[in-house]
């Protein structure tokens, strides 16, 4: 790559496109003629009004929504919604459904739990979290406040392919990992949130798309940051925010438009996510994904090596290559090539020859 950058498969802090942080680089000492960095003017100034509008309104085109739903900016990470969600919406009895496929859907649901207020609606962990459940394998309680959904998970590399149907009860979705990455009828869902490190952005934003009717009444017993009308009232200006965050996501979203917007990432993404599967499903058994294939994620491709001496051998020289961040979660092990919006054909094409190469050389 240029400028002496490796290809970087990490799954968050991940790859953010070269174009977005030269733009960035070339504003960090002056941001718009103002003699400071972004990350030294007041967030209550014009200047940083329109970095943060602009941010918004750009997100919302890509996303095809209109002004019943509201963008926010909120820190705290997605595990700081796992506990908000339940908190603002499974009240006066009623329970947050949670369909667990996978580590941060579990961890969400657990959220719910100790809170007396989740109910498990669907679960993959006995195929250990290789499959999405489908449609008919939810079961939403009579009580269901909502039905929560982690749409792609990071660490066992599945992903949906559909969005559930719930008769009405709003739909929740944690789009951390594949935020942005292709077009969907974003209008099913009440809210969606994502954590930007993954694929929008640098660590310490929140993303949060929802729609404002569902968060007109957030209850005034909890907390005042852990209510999302804090936040929509306020612009999401009520304390300062991670301004340069915002600015990064601003600029990530503004990129994803000069591509050509979600369809033309979809199409991309799909390009890359194939490289990879075609090199593990030609392989005969050499490499072997963990994920079924009709739940594989284009933003994760996971699989494993014949035993973890090998595996660490293969982590070693592809490193040497210049393709960094390949190892799996460690609850898993073996591989996981992140490859988001960010990551260029190139590089997800270096990582095809070099499995092909290793393989050749250790059979």
């Amino acid at each position: 790559m240029k400028a002496n950058r490796v290809y970087n498969f990490n799954p968050g802090p991940a790859i953010l496109p070269l174009e977005v942080l030269k733009e960035a680089q070339s504003e960090l000492l002056n941001f718009n003629n103002s003699g400071m960095s972004v990350m030294e003017i007041s967030h209550r100034s014009p200047e940083y009004d329109e970095v943060h509008n602009k941010a918004k309104a750009d997100i919302k085109e890509l996303m095809g929504l209109g002004d019943d739903y509201e963008v926010l900016f909120i820190q705290g990470g997605a595990s700081t919604e796992f506990a908000m969600i339940p908190m603002n919406f499974a009240l006066d009895g009623k329970k947050g459904n949670y369909v667990l496929s996978g580590s941060f859907s579990t961890k969400a649901y657990q959220e719910a739990e100790i809170q007396g207020v989740g109910v498990v609606a669907g679960s993959s962990k006995e195929n250990n979290f290789r499959n999405i459940p489908k449609q008919d394998e939810i079961k939403l309680s009579a009580d269901a406040a909502y039905l929560h959904i982690c749409y792609n998970n990071t660490i066992y590399g599945t992903e949906y392919h559909y969005i559930p149907e719930t008769h009405g009860v709003p739909l929740i979705a944690d789009m951390s990992s594949d935020m942005l990455s292709r077009p969907l009828d974003f209008s099913r869902f009440s809210l969606i949130y994502a954590g930007v490190q993954k694929n929008l952005g640098p660590a310490g934003v929140t993303l949060v798309v929802v729609k404002k009717s569902f968060i007109e009444n957030s209850p005034e017993n909890i907390p005042t940051m852990l209510r999302y009308n804090t936040y929509s009232k306020k612009n999401s200006l009520y304390n300062t925010p991670p301004a340069f965050g915002i600015y990064m996501v601003g600029k990530v979203a503004a990129w994803i438009k000069k591509q050509g917007g979600l369809q033309a990432m979809a199409e991309k993404n799909a390009q890359k996510a194939a490289l990879l599967y075609d090199a593990i499903d030609n392989s005969n058994g050499f490499y072997k994904g963990h994920a079924d294939k009709d739940s594989r994620s284009f933003m994760n491709v996971t699989f494993r090596l014949a035993n973890e001496e090998l595996e660490a051998k293969f982590v070693a020289e592809a490193k040497k290559q210049q393709l960094c961040g390949i190892k799996g979660h460690r609850s898993v092990g073996g591989m996981r090539a992140s490859i988001y919006n960010a990551m260029p054909y190139e590089g997800v094409k270096a990582l095809a020859d070099f499995m092909l190469k290793f393989k050749e050389e250790n059979l």
